[in-house]
């Protein structure tokens, strides 16, 4: 079957009950309006796995029911970028008739871009030998007369790669083309044109600031390169190291000269901050000479731990983006005893979820 796709009354409506929670839990610090950054209704996703189903002779895509918990057939997915919809399609019919591949296959995750490159990864219960690679190679081939793509095979303490383990997303952010490296794998934002939302929003936040920015949990440098223009200097930390060594490509490939980023948590970065530890990954960045006025913190749905809540409050600005409303309101209890909350707005990354992504910018009382 095709996942049906929503209509426009059935998102506005979900998009209103989001609206009215995340204002009930802000409604203790702020009063305002939010501000609302919705979604396309189809093909927002640049992201989808799904789990592959054999059955004699056929081989298809599966999604399972929510409530049920029972599989059903998918051919088409709605949600997912235009890129995803086509190569579904492409590559479970090849894959379908090709033995080698087909064996032992049991889920395929996609990759893609509004750049429209887009990274296969096959997942399979079963050592890959070298007949596996020669077949990857050839589905690749076959793959690249329409696409920009690249193949991984995954198995036990196996990764096999066939062209690249990465994309290069092309976000248009303000009239201008930053260029992203997105590793298969790991974390990226999963919907793109809500995501340049963010940023710009961000952006729009730090216009009248000036200084220095320090942001935590900056992942690949999403908000840290485009924000970039508008600080003297921004540091930014992060602990997975395949975030911190694309960062480091993206700072380069945008031609960024006044981004530095260190391989720390949070907590660690504290520490640093307060004098208390010194790190090795510190050495080439100075912290001495910077004038850090504004805070970006990005944190996980866990939101912000205790050390690093009393550590912001230092900071005149503050601009809080979260993907769980709940923690964001116990975050804001504390830093509202220093700071104000004077914007607020909405960023629809998840459409038909309970999931809510939210930005925040608090000034100093």
């Amino acid at each position: 079957m095709n996942t049906a796709a929503p209509s426009e009354t059935d998102y506005q409506q979900q998009l209103s009950a989001k609206t009215t929670r995340l204002s009930q839990l802000l409604a203790p610090y702020y009063s305002d309006d939010i501000e609302v950054y919705r979604s396309a209704v189809q093909h927002y996703r640049m992201r989808a796995e799904f789990r592959v189903w054999h059955e004699g002779d056929d081989l298809y895509y599966i999604m399972f029911n929510k409530e049920t918990k029972t599989p059903y057939r998918v051919n088409a997915f709605p949600a997912a970028s235009n890129t995803i919809n086509a190569l579904m399609v492409k590559l479970i019919d090849y894959v379908r008739n090709n033995a080698v591949l087909r064996k032992k296959l049991f889920q395929v995750d996609f990759l893609s871009g509004l750049s429209e490159e887009c990274v296969i990864s096959l997942l399979y219960h079963r050592p890959l030998d070298e007949e596996w690679q020669i077949a990857a190679s050839q589905l690749r081939e076959f793959l690249s007369r329409e696409f920009t793509v690249s193949i991984i095979g995954r198995a036990r303490k196996q990764k096999q790669i066939i062209g690249n383990d990465y994309i290069i997303e092309h976000l248009p952010v303000e009239g201008k083309i930053y260029q992203f490296k997105h590793i298969e794998n790991s974390f990226t934002q999963p919907n793109a044109v809500v995501n340049t939302h963010m940023i710009e929003w961000a952006i729009e936040q730090s216009q009248s600031l000036q200084g220095d920015l320090l942001e935590l949990y900056c992942g690949a440098g999403n908000f840290s390169i485009p924000l970039a223009a508008h600080f003297d200097h921004v540091v930014g930390t992060e602990i997975a190291k395949p975030s911190v060594e694309a960062a480091q490509f993206n700072i380069q490939i945008n031609n960024i000269n006044n981004v530095q980023i260190a391989r720390l948590s949070s907590e660690e970065f504290v520490e640093a901050l307060e004098g208390k530890r010194t790190f090795e990954r510190l050495k080439n960045i100075s912290l001495d000479d910077k004038q850090f006025n504004t805070v970006l913190v990005d944190p996980p749905r866990a939101g912000l731990d205790p050390a690093t809540t009393k550590m912001i409050n230092r900071f005149e600005h503050i601009l809080y983006i979260s993907c769980n409303p709940v923690t964001l309101a116990a975050n804001l209890d504390s830093l509202s005893a220093t700071h104000e909350v004077i914007r607020a707005a909405l960023f629809d990354q998840f459409p038909f979820t309970d999931h809510i992504e939210t930005g925040v910018m608090l000034k100093r009382r």
